[in-house]
């Protein structure tokens, strides 16, 4: 009995040891102390994002077709390192309305167009409440592709902006609308102003232009109660056209 009862605590002290060594312990004691309990230092990001200020639109764009021709063809877009399906502006320039949203959703991707399905339908309608349809209306997006989660770096979407900027300046639209929180939070500034319901200042590339930031249709379609503040961001637009 004695000597099962001392090769179990052999064995027992085997496991012991090696538990500690596949956690990565060599060595019960070192030659300098160490405080166990002091956090962690935080881990240094190695990542580096890939900036976009060496592939400046403006230097690459004329108007708006070469703009076009710039965003299907430069290999330095954010949009490249996705898997996505790229959809790109529709659209002419100096139509009366530039309707920006944040990125494609997954049924625009299937259809290979902006704003469709039961969102699309919903867009649709915002447009037809203030007499424009599709084909007098120029809509882009911050980002012509969708990131995996739909989930954006912050140095992506300062990057997007500042093309977007260019991208309005070369489109000469009258107004623009922006859909969605991430749109607004990258076009227009914070500074105390209501971010809904009034024409805001928008600064681009060429000026300003009178801009409205309104929801975006995905989500009025799951919270209704806020289509009474969006038929008010979109009266603001109405009312521009009025002498």
């Amino acid at each position: 009995m004695r000597g099962l009862v001392q090769d179990n605590a052999a064995l027992a002290a085997d496991a012991y040891m090696a538990w500690w060594q596949l956690a990565g312990v060599e060595s019960a004691v070192a030659e300098v102390p160490h405080h166990w309990l002091r956090p962690a230092p935080p881990a240094v990001s190695t990542f580096q994002p890939s900036p976009m200020t060496d592939i400046a639109p403006q230097a690459k764009a004329r108007d708006l077709q070469a703009f076009h021709l710039w965003l299907e063809s430069e290999s330095g877009h954010p949009e490249r390192r996705w898997p996505s399906r790229p959809i790109y502006p529709a659209g002419a320039a100096d139509t009366p309305l530039m309707v920006i949203t944040d990125m494609p959703d997954p049924a625009d991707l299937d259809a290979g167009t902006l704003l469709v399905d039961r969102a699309g339908a919903l867009f649709d309608a915002m447009l037809g409440a203030i007499g424009l349809d599709r084909s007098r209306t120029y809509i882009a997006s911050l980002f012509f592709a969708r990131p995996p989660g739909g989930m954006v770096e912050a140095a992506d979407l300062a990057n997007a902006a500042a093309r977007m900027r260019t991208h309005v300046h070369l489109a000469r639209p009258r107004r623009l609308l922006l859909l969605g929180d991430r749109t607004i939070r990258a076009l227009l500034p914070t500074d105390g102003q209501a971010s809904t319901n009034s024409l805001r200042n928008f600064n681009h590339d060429g000026g300003i232009l009178p801009a409205v930031a309104t929801f975006h249709p995905r989500l009025l379609l799951n919270q209704p109660a806020a289509k009474a503040e969006c038929w008010r961001a979109l009266q603001s637009l109405i009312e521009e056209d009025r002498p």
